[in-house]
């Protein structure tokens, strides 16, 4: 099963304070950690909103906002994609993130088998595997 922990933003990281220098060392160790144990598939920070931009759609039209916005609670400073066997496994995983305060999010991330045959047919399925595939090698071309 793949688990996306979702960083929460909060004032710090929405106005783009970096991280100490002790937190940056505390993050490194623990990414290697997940890494060693084979469960880390692709963890980032992210810039604050004020770089970012939303887009809200209705029918064909597309409405483009730019950041920053104003729910901190909302945002998301960061994540990782690890691949575990259980929730409480990514629960564990998340528990170990050397943060002092904060929030970290647990989100299973939805596979083709997760959904009905009718709404997702095998030919989509093979498809998708198809597409994931071919991402793994444009990551391991970088």
């Amino acid at each position: 099963m793949r688990f996306m922990l979702l960083v929460k933003a909060d004032e710090r990281s929405e106005a783009g304070v970096p991280p100490s220098k002790e937190l940056i060392a505390a993050m490194g160790a623990f990414n290697e950690e997940m890494a060693k144990a084979g469960v880390m598939l692709a963890g980032e920070g992210l810039h604050p909103s004020s770089k970012a931009a939303r887009i809200a759609y209705a029918g064909a039209k597309r409405t483009v906002t730019d950041g920053p916005f104003t729910e901190t609670k909302e945002l998301i400073a960061g994540y990782w994609v690890i691949q575990v066997s259980s929730k409480e496994e990514a629960i564990d995983w998340a528990s170990r993130a050397p943060f002092e305060d904060g929030h970290v999010e647990v989100r299973q991330v939805l596979e083709s088998s997760d959904f009905p045959a009718d709404v997702f047919p095998p030919e989509e399925a093979a498809r998708e595997d198809a597409l994931r595939e071919q991402m793994r090698r444009n990551v391991s071309k970088t």
